[in-house]
């Protein structure tokens, strides 16, 4: 599906997504014309799914991640469906993976400090429906955080 010029256009894209068409071209040793058709041949193909701004929450003032694994009552037909609804709402909840196993659903949470915390924990996301189990993990430090593929 895609070949070496390929390749080569999502590693410095990847590295650095502002770059012109012309800048990007030039270090993939290709002409513009080229380059755009490529690129716009990869997001039609859903390869190149779009850029984002990668923000430090800490910065931000959020000093305190925690991720929750959720256990969710089955019992119910539409518990998934109902349940991510919910959580997508919720603000501070900056992550929702799923998955099949003991644990249904995995959380990201950010929040200012632990009092911002407990009050999220308790108002918001106890109160999201079909939770039969929750667990909480405190981030203590990022090793590491891969971006880019490896291409």
């Amino acid at each position: 599906m895609l070949d070496d010029v390929d390749r080569r256009i999502l590693r410095h894209y990847q590295a650095d997504p502002s770059l012109s068409t012309a800048d990007l071209a030039e270090r993939c040793r290709i002409t513009s014309g080229v380059c755009w058709r490529r690129i716009e041949k990869m997001q039609a193909a859903g390869v190149i799914q779009g850029q984002q701004a990668v923000i430090d929450w800490a910065a931000l003032g959020y000093a305190v991640e925690v991720s929750l694994r959720v256990t969710l009552d089955k019992t119910q037909a539409r518990a998934f469906d109902e349940f991510t609804a919910e959580a997508r709402l919720v603000a501070e909840v900056i992550e929702i993976q799923t998955f099949l196993g003991r644990v249904d659903v995995r959380l990201s949470v950010i929040a200012r400090d632990m009092a911002h915390y407990q009050q999220l924990y308790r108002d918001r996301i106890l109160t999201l429906p079909h939770i039969a189990d929750i667990e909480a993990l405190m981030h203590i430090a990022r090793v590491k955080s891969a971006e880019g593929l490896p291409l």
